[in-house]
């Protein structure tokens, strides 16, 4: 399993757009990934759970990856979170 910790820069958060973006893909990889923030974890794979997490900018999260795919979802997914969502 593969953990490390994220941070969410852009400006809104994770508002709607970026929440779809990361179930979008997340949903391309046969691990299981999972976000958790302040002990709550939810699977990265469904809309409603990453939106349940309710993050702001400078809000950390701990990215979970489990499976045979695992490394490539962790660095996906990092580089998504790093570049803000492709947002100014």
């Amino acid at each position: 399993m593969t953990e490390t910790t994220i941070t969410i820069v852009n400006r809104a958060g994770l508002h709607t757009r970026p929440a779809a973006m990361l179930v979008k893909l997340a949903a391309q990889f046969k691990s299981e990934i999972y976000l958790v923030r302040d002990g709550f974890q939810i699977n990265a794979k469904s809309i409603i759970g990453v939106m349940t997490l309710a993050a702001e900018q400078g809000s950390t999260l701990v990215l979970q990856a489990e499976g045979p795919d695992e490394q490539q979802a962790t660095d996906a997914i990092v580089e998504l979170f790093s570049t803000g969502f492709g947002e100014q």
